[in-house]
């Protein structure tokens, strides 16, 4: 059994793009999916509901994630109500915040309350993911998405948050830790080093797993004869 295969973490695939999202979702090692407007955005996608219930024609057996999109919470809650009726594997995601700042936490309460399962995202504190942990009921399935990769681009190295945040959700049992984000396909092996239950992974980082205990000298001589044969092709000379 090779590193992946001993992974506990659970490997999300992060995108919107219809033919990478099937791709992934049929690969084992892959236990659910995410996106996000962004993502949507980027890859052409108009009409969001449409895209989704085309996704969930496929994708019935693994967890998947549609966001909210609007900035005020009591659309927020109709649009919330709406996208958890899309699925029983529909988790919603809330942000922490709207736009100006004001907290979901009312929010998370009420529809975890309700019953939808959420997947409160943006978060970047210790402070915040305790709120969200204390507004989540504990008995309805959810996601805490810290967003590590963005932690980390501030300078701050985001393993003791995680495990701090892991340890803060441990106090809901149906609560799961989401590390968000990641920059390298190392954050994989960080997430499940410190128990984080999810990952979720870009296809581009997906892709990097085939380098795993990949051996140093041969990556060494690839790269050299990259460089080469690279310099080759543009015709340098001095």
């Amino acid at each position: 059994m090779n590193r992946v295969e001993r992974l506990k973490v659970q490997i999300f695939a992060d995108g919107a793009d219809k033919q990478g999202m099937l791709e992934m979702y049929n690969k084992a090692f892959i236990k659910g999916l995410t996106t996000n407007p962004t993502l949507m955005k980027k890859a052409g996608i108009k009409d969001y509901e449409a895209f989704a219930k085309d996704i969930l024609n496929d994708v019935k057996d693994k967890s998947i994630s549609f966001e909210v999109f609007s900035d005020d919470l009591d659309e927020m809650e109709k649009q919330a109500l709406k996208i958890a009726t899309w699925g029983e594997n529909v988790y919603v995601k809330i942000p922490v915040t709207n736009t100006k700042g004001i907290t979901t936490y009312s929010l998370i309460k009420k529809l975890s309350d309700k019953g939808v399962k959420v997947n409160v995202t943006a978060i970047m504190t210790l402070e915040q993911v305790r709120d969200v942990v204390l507004s989540l009921n504990q008995n309805t399935p959810s996601y805490v998405s810290v967003f590590a990769g963005r932690i980390a681009d501030t300078g701050v190295d985001p393993v003791p948050l995680m495990s701090a945040a892991v340890q803060i959700t441990s106090m809901n049992s149906k609560a799961e830790v989401i590390w968000a984000s990641p920059r390298e396909l190392l954050n994989i092996f960080q997430a499940d080093e410190i128990g984080c239950q999810v990952i979720t992974v870009t296809n581009d980082i997906l892709k990097k797993l085939e380098l795993v205990d990949y051996d140093l000298n041969s990556y060494s001589l690839d790269t050299v004869k990259m460089f080469y044969n690279d310099a080759l092709a543009a015709g340098f000379n001095i």
